[in-house]
């Protein structure tokens, strides 16, 4: 069960803090841990409240909990809300409400994609109409939330995400170098991301190509162990329904792996002058894309070079030139 409160130093002022943020979430995903850290480096304080109970997602790509857990949030995030904070940024929709329930500091929203997708949209909306500053992950978001946004994609570690040999890469793995190795990256179960519409474009992909093609979907691996995957790989293969701004894309394309992927959030414009890999919309252009590179066999894509205003730091400082506008 997670706590209330996770274990974090308490934010007073210190030398060279210049903001004290209260963060409200659901979950703490990878890519918000390192949201955190990367303001942290630039001095923002931050402490995060998460929402009582376990976190699993339903079988429509939402959040298990009841709405009895985030009542039990409230008198806590409220409690809270009267510290010395500078605003509260509430990450993922559901968190909205209780942000915004509080009297005491203005609210920054980031919406994450579920939240705006799923069955609980209305709520995201709703808090997005509310909110003082309003942050999504791509132009498409933007269109869909019904006030003024700022898009701010998650950024990329480059230091993780690196090209590293493939043969390496796969031997770690115990990989076949001799088969085509096609690279899912979600769990199976979740509906949103379509996993029978991937195994039906493989299996179209190995009808017309000379060698074996296997598809492997990776979930519950360590993020530090993903970029061995990624440089074993010879394609990422992505055929969810909606994204937001998909972190695994552009990791990929930070380890010039190449990817194809239905054309979901923001995939297009990051796929943008990169080669090889593209955009489908029906299973037989997806499958084309697919073809066109296991056809060249251990090539790499110039995605890193393409995907360089992704870093950690910008997306924190342009977060950090939120947080100012709503202050000012």
């Amino acid at each position: 069960m997670d706590s209330l409160a996770e274990q974090e130093p308490d934010p007073r002022p210190q030398a060279g803090d210049h903001r004290r943020v209260l963060n409200l979430v659901t979950t703490r995903t990878t890519f918000y841990t390192q949201q955190i850290e990367a303001l942290d480096a630039i001095g923002v304080t931050s402490r995060t409240l998460a929402v009582p109970g376990s976190h699993n997602r339903d079988d429509q790509g939402g959040n298990s909990r009841s709405l009895t857990d985030y009542l039990r949030f409230y008198p806590t995030a409220l409690s809270e809300s009267f510290g010395r904070y500078d605003l509260i940024h509430a990450n993922y929709g559901l968190t909205g409400p209780v942000a915004l329930a509080q009297p005491n500091k203005k609210v920054v929203l980031s919406l994450w994609g579920s939240d705006l997708y799923g069955r609980y949209a209305a709520v995201s909306e709703l808090c997005a109409r509310l909110a003082d500053a309003v942050i999504v992950m791509s132009e498409e978001m933007a269109a869909a939330v019904p006030a003024d946004c700022h898009v701010i994609p998650h950024g990329v570690d480059f230091e993780l995400f690196r090209p590293i040999a493939q043969s390496t890469a796969q031997s770690d793995l115990g990989w076949d170098p001799d088969v085509a190795h096609v690279l899912f990256p979600y769990a199976t179960s979740r509906p949103e991301k379509d996993f029978p519409r991937a195994e039906r474009v493989v299996e179209a992909a190995r009808e017309q190509i000379d060698g074996r093609v296997e598809l492997h979907a990776i979930h519950g691996v360590d993020h530090d162990r993903i970029p061995v995957y990624m440089n074993a790989a010879d394609t990422l293969l992505l055929t969810s329904k909606h994204e937001g701004s998909p972190n695994s894309v552009k990791e990929a394309l930070a380890c010039g792996l190449p990817v194809v992927s239905t054309d979901v959030g923001d995939v297009r414009e990051r796929l943008a002058g990169v080669s090889p890999g593209g955009v489908g919309q029906t299973t037989a252009e997806l499958t084309a894309e697919l073809l066109e590179v296991l056809r060249q066999p251990g090539r790499r894509s110039n995605g890193r070079e393409q995907a360089r205003d992704l870093s950690l730091e910008r997306m924190a400082r342009r977060i950090d030139e939120v947080y100012d506008s709503v202050l000012s």
